[in-house]
């Protein structure tokens, strides 16, 4: 893909990106697909023309870099410097966000300079291994769990808890309060995609994962949840391996996702299967 400039002003380091800035955007993040899945797809998905969501670029020629600037910030490319620069400009338009995720060495360059302005985190999560895969489970001998499969869109009732337990065991608090309408119709968009399969046993729901981000050829896995009864049981590499297996021969080339660290059960589970280090991200948590 041809990485196409940035048409700044003199002396402008930091500017919001549009429609016409695509082919930089997406050039940046094809650096290394893998890493920045999440920000590809969320430009691939209209993020260029979403006023809400300011996707900010710096052009400086091998050191460009962009950042995702939503409820989320993450950034792609560039070097110290560039990290700055786009922090000082997410400071001026965000007064806050929920997390600043993404390759580690980003994260803490643009973090050490929006802390004095942000306060501290509520926590950081500074070692996630970022691990990926290209070959079929079942081409490397890996039983595939014949019970896990897309879920249907009206399922979205029984997917719901297994997605509201995943999210508060791994944030730390409820995806919501009072209403889940809106929460309820992010399930149901990623379902009615393709982009969740489940393991339903007597009408609930035992083992979810979704494809949460999908571009340039690589799928991030997110949303991995195993029902707390049944944890423990092997259940987990095989359904992990149906996941995987119907990635590679539907949705991309590539499947990845990110861990935390101190989880050991789920990265033995994923190293098990084979899925192989590529990186290393940095979650600071607000």
């Amino acid at each position: 893909m041809r990485q196409a400039g940035l048409m700044l002003g003199a002396g402008t380091a930091v500017k919001p990106l549009g429609e016409s800035d695509r082919d930089f955007a997406l050039g940046l993040c094809a650096a290394d697909p893998d890493m920045h899945v999440f920000v590809a797809a969320r430009i691939l998905e209209g993020g260029l023309s979403d006023g809400r969501a300011a996707t900010l670029g710096y052009d400086r020629g091998r050191r460009s870099a962009l950042c995702w600037s939503a409820a989320n910030v993450v950034p792609v490319g560039g070097d110290r410097k560039a990290m700055v620069a786009l922090a000082d400009a997410v400071c001026g338009r965000r007064r806050f966000a929920s997390s600043l995720f993404g390759p580690s060495e980003l994260v803490q360059a643009m973090w050490a300079h929006l802390e004095p302005a942000w306060g501290p985190a509520r926590e950081v999560r500074e070692v996630q291994p970022v691990l990926t895969m290209r070959e079929l489970p079942s081409h490397t001998g890996h039983r595939l769990d014949p019970e896990v499969r897309l879920a249907t869109e009206d399922e979205v009732s029984i997917v719901m808890p297994a997605a509201e337990a995943m999210f508060t065991e791994e944030i730390g608090y409820p995806p919501y309060r009072g209403s889940g309408s809106t929460y309820r119709a992010g399930v149901a968009a990623l379902i009615r995609r393709g982009h969740t399969l489940v393991r339903v046993e007597e009408g609930r729901v035992v083992f979810k994962a979704d494809f949460g981000s999908v571009a340039l050829g690589a799928a991030q896995v997110q949303g991995v949840w195993v029902h707390p009864e049944l944890r423990g049981r092997g259940l987990a590499v095989p359904a992990m391996a149906s996941v995987v297996e119907h990635a590679l021969k539907h949705v991309a080339r590539s499947v990845t996702l990110y861990v935390n660290d101190y989880n050991t059960a789920a990265l033995a589970t994923y190293r098990r299967l084979g899925m192989v280090q590529s990186g290393v991200f940095s979650t600071i948590l607000l």
